[in-house]
């Protein structure tokens, strides 16, 4: 459990939880062996799971965080992708074992299990990663750099209905991507959260609708949906002079710019008669380069060079902790609306 700042030491890496998330962390690790990194274990204590990945990955697979700690597998990091429910206590066990966590998103289920981890995490020394794996999509690391002031957001998040992660309602399971990049684009305190939101096939909110403003002035629209006809994921927003639509499933960017001397009465007299999908004159329009990649590499890469260099990691615990708050929020503001709504009809037919 060193936590060596050697750049070239292999680092010994397990994975906590073998589920849908988890399988694909193994994955990634044992295909980042030629980059120094050695997968040595995973934690899962359904036998059938546990079977299928020391079978498929040729590990140890141990049933508890206490057996992997006591087997002194000299682990250096673990990724944690349990469900939320069991965040805390297994990434505390790992923390102050001195082993570095990456936690799959969200970082906890309760504010005061964030601020426990982080708070171990200082103690110890530990890196603590939380997994907000969108910040590594490549269209939002091509994105970052051209922030510059945003007033508007709009963000969409809609999936099919799956079994997977009905532990946790929709905002913490697809919402919290977004709300975690839009914090961090905004760059700017909350002000005045507003939601609604309500159950559809699950005891928990399957579809919600939120606004936040932030003191900046900006306001963000984001709509989540995991009982949708199909998969939409896409962030929209207005920034100085420019209007920015990003897909995260297509990985592109399209960036419409306005010239400084725009004149709308001039461009439209030189005969744009189209309007403005037909392009104006001192309107540009761009594609981002956008760099290949899995997000899931990047992440996992990102998270291994903060181990080695022990140096804050892109995404912070701090960051984790902030997109967490806002969700608890957010989940507050939906149960006020249904009790002033006289919603409990929805609540309680599912």
């Amino acid at each position: 459990m060193s936590g060596s700042q050697d750049a070239g030491r292999e680092l010994r890496v397990a994975v906590a939880g073998t589920g849908a998330f988890g399988r694909n962390h193994l994955r990634v690790y044992r295909e980042l062996a030629a980059a120094g990194v050695k997968l040595v274990a995973a934690i899962e204590p359904d036998a059938a799971r546990a079977a299928e990945a020391a079978e498929h990955y040729g590990i140890a697979v141990f049933a508890s965080v206490e057996a992997a700690l006591a087997a002194d597998l000299h682990l250096d990091a673990a990724s944690v992708a349990v469900p939320t429910i069991h965040h805390h206590a297994v990434a505390s066990q790992l923390l102050q074992a001195g082993v570095d966590c990456l936690v799959e998103k969200p970082l906890a289920a309760k504010l005061a299990e964030a601020d426990d981890l982080l708070m171990l995490a200082e103690r110890h020394g530990r890196i603590l990663q939380p997994g907000h794996l969108e910040r590594f999509n490549p269209a939002v690391l091509a994105t970052e750099p051209a922030v510059k002031r945003p007033m508007f957001f709009e963000a969409h998040r809609l999936s099919v209905f799956t079994p997977r992660a009905l532990d946790v309602d929709v905002v913490l399971d697809l919402m919290i991507h977004d709300l975690d990049i839009v914090l961090t684009f905004a760059r700017s305190p909350v002000r005045e959260v507003r939601a609604v939101g309500l159950p559809i096939l699950s005891p928990k909110v399957d579809i919600a609708n939120v606004r936040v403003e932030f003191e900046s002035g900006c306001v963000a629209n984001f709509t989540a949906s995991r009982v949708s006809t199909e998969r939409v994921r896409k962030l929209r927003y207005f920034d100085q002079r420019q209007y920015v639509s990003l897909d995260y499933a297509r990985r592109d960017v399209l960036v419409i710019r306005v010239a400084e001397d725009f004149n709308l009465e001039q461009a439209m007299a030189s005969g744009a008669a189209g309007g403005f999908t037909d392009g104006l004159p001192g309107l540009s329009f761009t594609k981002l380069t956008v760099t290949p990649g899995e997000p899931l590499r990047l992440e996992l890469m990102a998270f291994l060079a903060a181990v080695r260099s022990r140096l804050q990691p892109r995404v912070t615990s701090r960051q984790g902790r902030e997109a967490l708050a806002l969700a608890l929020e957010i989940q507050r503001k939906m149960e006020a609306h249904a009790a002033g709504a006289g919603l409990g009809d929805f609540f309680s037919g599912v």
